[in-house]
């Protein structure tokens, strides 16, 4: 799969009959300007859908939809479409024809390396997760990024290799090129569209686009492949009497540097009746290429039907009988919690059956394995359960084979769902949450004046540097103090007297907000015109003693849980579980009963409502959650999804608390 797939001898009339007709259609488009916004004006050509259309003018089917009313019930031959000119489209000149070319692609090999734009919450230490490399590789091929990474960074990666003997999935990455479609893509690896769309389950209109990573199956990791569009043929041209390079290059459209480079008889000049190589772009020459184009387009668009299900069988792996760490109590409140939420969809009409079982100690998978082989595990829709890394991989492995959806209740950090479609990770990761904590920070507070406070345990230096570098990157200043026992003396010279105040403690340390606290308050006495809020962590909201201060400095905690006790749903759910079991709930941090409640309602109404294919509506799931707030996203195109839901919490001067979902 080199340059040259081979070799054809072609009469130079056909060729250049067929050429012709191509090159005859390059054009540049006519604009337009419509209520002060330019378009330019396109007429669609037979077969082309929006899909095909977007690709050529670098803009989202949205886009075209939304300029262009009723076009999404489909296009029709000669129908004239408004496309919005933007920066990466302005100036186009194109041919029709080869509209998936650019030069751009040519120059572009991802044998080695490709590219990753960095998304937000994302860290080194993930990425490279995701691609099977290390954080010592990315920071060897992206010098500085050990200093942190933003989003919208583009960084290096190297391609993986896949050296060892032990039987696993290979795959190489490669990040898409302008005017890449997918059958350009799959054509590059020769594969078949329907092969990239089953290694990236993620894949659609919305997430093919410039610059985004896909997985592509590959089986000989060291191969060199060529973009599709630079693969070139090789046909012998007969030189006509009055031809020049230019004429011959031109009706090839290939350059004259081409046409010299394959044939050093050139040397002595061009000649009638010389036979020349001419190094042909393979798209050109495959006839079938635009139909089946518009055909891989449609696997972008197509609607996943609901396969309504008639039992749903849901299975509970935990090691409930794991006596460390006390970590059993746990695991039963939170089977008890599950069991509840069972019992309301079942109320509600719905047909299930909950499989539980008991997997075994943490060191231990002997267990996990042998009910993994049993023909009961394979005819399950869901599982939820594993706890450490062991029991997670052995659940993963296991999930994708068989194509069941995986819920990981508790951890944040396995990885499965780098390189997993079918998971589903509950427990936000840090990451994601530091980088949403601080883009609502800044929408609210950005014309306030803010003060960190250090001190303390410095638990939360990720969250602080987050914060401080979207302060920075929104020009918004900041002053940072030490919290000493004159901080009330330290701090007033910061402090502004004509806007709010926003204080951000550097630590989650209860001992540290005390202190915090008693000094703040000596400041509102000291000068009561001077406007103090606190900004704070999770944790906060388990310093059950000191609720009357948040009110008093108007607090506000971001946390991915939050129980309001004053909803009724919450009181209905304490005194059920009070009537099943006998006894109330354990004061953990989450509450381990809520946490299994709410996760069973939201996956048991997925598949309910939605069937065993109910990721492609996960944003249209909402439940009445009570602890949890639930915004799942795809992490790639290849991966699962990772609940990234936030809750702003506002401890209000007036007395009440407000509870803000940061996702709606």
């Amino acid at each position: 799969m080199q340059n040259t797939f081979w070799s054809v001898r072609i009469f130079a009339l056909l060729i250049l009959l067929c050429i012709g007709s191509m090159t005859s259609q390059a054009q540049t488009y006519d604009t337009v300007t419509v209520n002060g916004e330019r378009f330019y004006k396109y007429s669609v050509k037979p077969g082309e859908g929006l899909y095909a259309v977007s690709r050529i003018f670098s803009v989202s089917v949205a886009e075209i939809i939304r300029h262009n009313p009723g076009s999404n019930s489909g296009l029709k031959n000669g129908q004239e479409l408004l496309i919005p000119i933007t920066n990466e489209n302005a100036g186009l000149t194109l041919s029709i024809a080869s509209a998936g070319a650019t030069g751009q692609n040519e120059s572009v090999d991802q044998n080695t390396t490709f590219k990753h734009t960095v998304s937000k919450g994302e860290t080194v230490y993930s990425i490279s997760k995701m691609y099977h490399t290390t954080v010592s590789e990315v920071n060897r091929y992206n010098p500085g990024v050990s200093e942190g990474i933003t989003e919208g960074q583009v960084l290096t990666i190297p391609q993986r290799r896949i050296i060892s003997e032990v039987k696993e999935e290979n795959y190489r990455y490669h990040t898409i090129l302008p005017k890449e479609t997918l059958y350009s893509v799959s054509k590059t690896y020769s594969l078949k569209p329907e092969d990239v769309m089953l290694a990236n389950p993620g894949l659609s209109v919305e997430t093919f686009q410039v610059g985004r990573t896909i997985r592509v199956p590959f089986f000989e990791s060291y191969e060199v492949i060529a973009p599709y569009e630079s693969q070139t043929v090789n046909i012998i041209h007969k030189v006509q009497s009055k031809e020049t390079l230019y004429s011959i290059a031109r009706n090839y459209q290939v350059e004259v540097s081409d046409i010299e480079r394959e044939n050093p008889i050139l040397a002595g000049g061009l000649k009638a009746n010389m036979e020349l190589i001419i190094p042909v772009k393979r798209s050109m020459l495959e006839k079938d290429s635009h139909s089946m184009e518009n055909e891989a387009n449609r696997l972008l668009i197509q609607n996943i039907p609901q396969d309504r299900l008639g039992v749903i069988k849901v299975g509970l792996l935990l090691p409930f009988l794991d006596e460390t760490g006390r970590g059993h109590l746990r695991l039963q409140e939170y089977y008890e919690g599950f069991l509840l939420a069972v019992e309301k969809m079942k109320d509600s009409g719905a047909n299930m059956e909950l499989y539980v079982f008991e997997i075994g100690r943490a060191g231990n998978t002997q267990k996990l394995v042998s009910l993994l082989e049993t023909m009961e595990m394979r005819s399950l829709n869901l599982i939820v359960g594993g706890v450490n890394d062991a029991q997670i991989k052995l659940i993963s492995d296991f999930s994708k084979a068989n194509n069941i959806k995986y819920v990981v209740p508790f951890s944040q950090s396995n990885g499965e769902v780098l390189n997993n479609g079918n998971i589903f990770q509950v427990n936000p990761l840090n990451s994601g949450t530091y980088t949403k904590a601080s883009f609502a920070f800044v929408q609210m507070f950005r014309n306030a004046n803010v003060v960190f406070v250090t001190g303390g345990q410095n638990d939360k230096k990720e969250f602080i540097a987050e914060l401080q570098r979207h302060l920075r990157d929104n020009q918004i200043h900041y002053e940072t103090v030490a919290l000493t026992g004159e901080l009330n003396s330290s701090i007033m010279p910061v402090l502004s007297r004509g806007k709010e105040n926003v204080i951000v403690p550097c630590s989650g340390d209860s001992n540290m907000l005390r202190q915090l606290i008693a000094e703040l308050k000596e400041v509102r006495e000291a000068d009561s015109s001077c406007v103090t809020r606190l900004f704070g962590h999770p944790e906060w909201q388990t310093y059950g003693d000191l609720i009357n201060d948040y009110h008093l400095l108007g607090a506000y905690i971001y946390t991915p849980f939050f129980v309001d006790q004053s909803n009724p749903g919450t009181h209905s759910f304490v005194q059920n579980f009070r009537k099943w079991y006998g006894r109330n709930l354990m004061e953990t941090y989450p509450s381990y009963g809520l946490w299994g409640y709410d996760t069973g309602l939201f996956f048991l109404t997925a598949l309910s409502r939605y069937g065993s294919r109910f990721e492609h509506n996960i944003q249209k799931i909402r439940i009445n959650s009570l602890q949890f707030a639930f915004h799942f996203e795809r992490v790639n195109n290849w991966g699962g999804f990772i609940n990234n839901g936030l809750f702003l919490i506002h401890y209000d001067t007036n007395g009440s608390v407000t509870q803000s979902d940061l996702n709606r």
